[in-house]
């Protein structure tokens, strides 16, 4: 019963918090972006356009699988490649068509997280409208166009955990330290002999 009588204030407080707010905000001169001759300042995760680097696909189709919106349309064939020393040639896919439908596409990022190589990164690059649906399909070609707009990565935060691979090479420098030298025991004077007078 104590709980129910704290939240019930004052009949009416809340409206009259509203009006306090809603009369703050009315007296604040409004300032509007002036888009598009002044670029608006997006914020650095922002989602725009998927670009493409086509040396990094290795055409193992897990963007293409887990699309839930089955927009991403990959083609390819198998060239033997001769490595030197090696019994027989070896087989890998080269991509022959990579293709995004932005029409389709719910922008939720599944394909650049399942991409084990990556081959896939968002961009802030948000003006790309067509006149024609057809035309939002874009290619291998126009996807890669899109990689000089990628932002660098941000710095690593100085507070927050390390990352894997920090971690695997500082326990790897840690490993060889912690281990204790081998003790050489040494056998007895007596030992040596009667090891080998037993017949």
């Amino acid at each position: 019963m104590g709980g129910m009588s704290e939240r019930s204030g004052v009949p009416g407080e809340g409206l009259v918090k509203g009006l306090a707010v809603t009369l703050k905000t009315m007296t604040r001169r409004s300032t509007t972006q002036q888009y598009p001759d002044v670029a608006p300042e997006l914020p650095p995760r922002s989602r725009g356009v998927i670009a493409l680097l086509e040396e990094n696909c290795t055409v193992c189709m897990l963007c293409a699988r887990e699309c839930p919106d089955w927009c991403i349309y990959i083609d390819s064939h198998k060239e033997e490649v001769a490595v030197p020393g090696a019994a027989r040639p070896r087989q890998r896919n080269v991509l022959d068509k990579f293709d995004i439908d932005f029409s389709l596409c719910m922008y939720c990022g599944i394909c650049i997280e399942v991409c084990p190589f990556d081959a896939l990164y968002w961009t802030p690059e948000f003006e790309y409208a067509e006149y024609d649906i057809k035309d939002l399909l874009h290619d291998k070609d126009h996807l890669g166009e899109w990689m000089v707009t990628v932002p660098p990565p941000p710095a690593h935060d100085p507070h927050g955990d390390p990352s894997k691979e920090e971690t695997t090479a500082a326990r790897k420098v840690a490993a060889p330290a912690a281990r204790p030298a081998p003790t050489r025991v040494r056998p007895e004077p007596g030992a040596e002999q009667g090891g080998g007078a037993a017949s």
